[in-house]
């Protein structure tokens, strides 16, 4: 089913950020395309890397680990978790991340520093920042950020490398660009800020992303427009326990 639906979806996909990366006057080459296969089986990463995706999204750290360990000794694409990090569960990204998405508080940034071993590379991180004002949001706000990237910036076992969002879920294209907007001149604020490796504008996803790359996205997370809908879990059967 996966490689079917992906031989379809694919070119559609690549053809639609090289039309808005041409808006913005870049390429499609500046634009990486993250696969999101959360709560897909490992089918779906398997299918996504025989089409030629490299950029693997998972939003759940169990998830993760099991998919990475599934392919332990295989040609590993580049994994990202692009979900909330809940603090414990902070050392468990390390080792298996190749870029964390979802830095949302000076607090998460500080243990997940003291976990990077002595002597191994920084971890390479973006920092959430919340520019839609929702409150069921995770991230810094923009008022807060610049302190706050700051901060993070100077913890040795972390690399920033740059800021990530979440537009809120709508069709009001002023309302998007506007989120996707106040992350893009928060990124060039901080261009002048000493540690801080503004590679990457992670914003953008299926009902988005072409507007979030005429707005500066260097990286688009991308799971429906690609794999379809997400499978639902088994129906839970009378009298088992949650």
């Amino acid at each position: 089913m996966y490689p079917e639906r992906l031989r379809e979806a694919l070119p559609r996909v690549r053809d639609e950020v090289e039309e808005a990366a041409r808006r913005s006057g870049r390429t499609g080459a500046d634009v990486t395309l993250v696969a999101v296969t959360k709560s897909h089986p490992l089918a779906a990463v398997e299918a996504a890397l025989g089409a030629g995706i490299r950029d693997i999204g998972e939003n759940r750290v169990e998830e993760l680990e099991v998919k990475v360990g599934a392919l332990e000794g295989l040609p590993a694409p580049r994994w990202h978790m692009i979900g909330h990090l809940q603090r414990r569960k902070a050392p468990r990204v390390i080792g298996i991340c190749d870029l964390l998405h979802s830095v949302d508080t000076v607090r998460l940034a500080g243990r997940l520093d003291r976990f990077v071993p002595a002597g191994a590379a920084p971890l390479p991180v973006l920092v959430q920042v919340n520019t839609s004002g929702e409150g069921t949001k995770s991230g810094i706000s923009p008022a807060e950020a610049p302190e706050a990237v700051h901060r993070i910036t100077e913890l040795p076992g972390l690399s920033v490398r740059g800021l990530m969002t979440m537009a809120p879920f709508t069709d009001r294209e002023g309302v998007l660009r506007g989120a996707f907007r106040a992350l893009r001149r928060l990124h060039e604020e901080l261009g002048s800020l000493e540690g801080y490796r503004g590679e990457h504008l992670s914003m953008g996803m299926t009902n988005d992303f072409g507007i979030a790359i005429e707005e500066g996205s260097t990286m688009v997370r991308i799971g429906t427009a690609l794999l379809g809908p997400r499978p639902r879990p088994p129906a839970r059967r009378a009298g088992t326990v949650a």
